[in-house]
């Protein structure tokens, strides 16, 4: 059974049990927390090695404790702030042309992506699911990014050991952002939660490569990270 398909059941299964007694109201706060997934869907320039090698660049998955405060404008309209833990990605590098198929670990990243929504409730004041849908903006700090050895020690090697180290560094990114979920009550204040959102995230990343504490060469290029945000939790109605 995949991730896709268990959620499903265990929602199903939830709601067969669930007393329709939640409705959200003018200036109720909900407090949603879960496992909150940022599954990249990167789309990367091609980062042009020494020696006429190129490669693209891929982010992976992480998940981290979600913190998602809400606030009801009316029994229809509300106001929320996607936040978390931060999250932390491996960086690879993957090969193409004459190194296809080659694929090295380059670095880390960690970001916060702090995400404001506008969201419309079409069953506001009424028991029952509450789902919801929702536009808005979002801002990404990127810091913290490392090279790895892995790739440290390809461009040491593509430049007969001149290069003794390197930086990785990516700019912030401010864009749009689209969401969809429901809380599923499971009695006057508690629900269960599904949510999913989707960022644009565009970045500028520049990898350094040193020697002797000198700049020897500077590779930049330009990545869409543009992730599928994911959050399974709970959701408490003050």
């Amino acid at each position: 059974m995949n991730r896709t398909t268990a959620l499903a059941a265990a929602a199903l299964a939830l709601a067969a049990t669930c007393l329709p007694l939640q409705a959200y109201e003018k200036n109720d706060v909900i407090l949603r927390l879960g496992a909150t997934t940022v599954s990249p869907n990167v789309d990367s320039d091609d980062i042009n090695l020494p020696t006429g090698l190129v490669a693209e660049a891929d982010v992976d998955d992480d998940t981290q404790l979600g913190i998602i405060p809400a606030y009801m404008i009316d029994d229809h309209w509300g106001i929320e702030l996607l936040a978390a833990t931060p999250f932390e990605h491996d960086v690879e590098a993957n090969g193409k042309g004459d190194i296809r198929g080659v694929s090295l670990d380059a670095g880390k990243i960690t970001h916060l992506p702090p995400t404001l929504m506008v969201q419309w409730y079409p069953r506001g004041g009424q028991p029952g699911w509450q789902p919801y849908l929702g536009v808005g903006a979002n801002y990404t700090f990127i810091y913290d990014e490392e090279v790895d050895g892995q790739l440290l020690g390809l461009l040491a090697d593509l430049t007969g050991g001149a290069v003794d180290d390197a930086n990785l560094d990516l700019d912030d990114s401010f864009g749009l952002a689209a969401q969809a979920g429901v809380d599923i009550p499971l009695n006057d204040h508690w629900a269960f939660n599904l949510g999913v959102w989707y960022l644009d995230i565009d970045s500028t990343a520049k990898i350094t490569a040193k020697s002797g504490g000198e700049t020897l060469a500077k590779v930049k290029f330009d990545i869409d990270i543009d992730p599928w945000v994911y959050n399974v939790g709970i959701a408490y109605r003050f």
